[in-house]
């Protein structure tokens, strides 16, 4: 009980996250829902609901979170609320992806407006460049995931890609936890943001960061790596660093904490 207690605060936190930092604000209070598997048990996992008196991803509390097996079927949660109605987006995705531990899907408006265009996303900074090295998968369809042949469409078009467009309707991200899955979702948005500028600029030829830069900036060295920082305190997170996601669970944590 305690472990499943954890995930749903950690998914409770993530849900909050997604509307922190601007991904589920004003009409979209109430569209998105980030998810993970119960650790040990790879057959169940824990999602936002839906049907909640005041349903936005700013006010979710962990006892609101529901637990769903791989069918999409709600196993656990409040009497009162039921599993989101794209619950088949994350169940497909997990059954076909052992590999993956969380999911997060929403409607960013950049990468929403850039599927519509059918307009690639090539790397335009360094926060999210190698999300959009290749080309994104596009689930060419902008209805309602509520389907098990719905979700098995999205799951193959995710393929072994950690993000995919839906036309018209958001992004879907995955990832070994959390952190990875929401984390993919802003870095996502913000290669989206900066490809639209650059489309507005330039049109739909736009020039991106150059492969070999990309190249070079996977190779270089771990800042553990480098001698000037030999002795020093470990630095979390490496050279991209886990700032962010730290800062964001900082403050949702001390809001549920406040019983906010």
């Amino acid at each position: 009980m305690a472990e499943i207690d954890d995930v749903k605060r950690d998914v409770a936190i993530a849900n909050r996250i997604l509307s922190h930092v601007g991904l589920a604000t004003g009409v979209l209070v109430s569209l998105g829902h980030a998810s993970f598997r119960v650790p040990g048990d790879p057959e169940l996992f824990v999602v936002k609901g839906r049907g909640y008196d005041i349903d936005a991803l700013p006010l979710m509390q962990p006892d609101d979170m529901i637990v769903c097996d791989l069918e999409g079927r709600k196993v656990g949660g409040p009497p009162n609320a039921t599993q989101c109605f794209e619950v088949k987006m994350h169940s497909a995705v997990f059954k076909n992806h052992p590999e993956v531990q969380s999911v997060v899907h929403c409607h960013p408006r950049y990468a929403t407006m850039m599927s519509v265009l059918q307009a690639r996303l090539v790397p335009m900074c360094n926060e999210g460049a190698q999300l959009v090295r290749k080309p994104l998968p596009v689930y060419p369809h902008s209805k309602l995931i509520l389907t098990e042949e719905d979700g098995q469409g999205v799951a193959t078009a995710l393929g072994d890609s950690p993000a995919a467009l839906l036309r018209g309707h958001g992004a879907i991200t995955t990832g070994q936890n959390l952190e990875q899955s929401v984390m993919n979702m802003l870095h996502l948005e913000e290669q989206a943001r900066m490809n639209w500028y650059a489309f507005c600029a330039m049109g739909p030829d736009h020039p991106g960061i150059p492969e070999a830069d990309l190249v070079e900036a996977r190779n270089q060295p771990t800042i553990a790596e480098l001698d000037h920082f030999v002795g020093g305190p470990a630095i979390r997170g490496g050279a991209g660093g886990g700032g962010a996601w730290r800062y964001f669970t900082h403050l949702i944590t001390q809001e549920l904490d406040a019983g906010r």
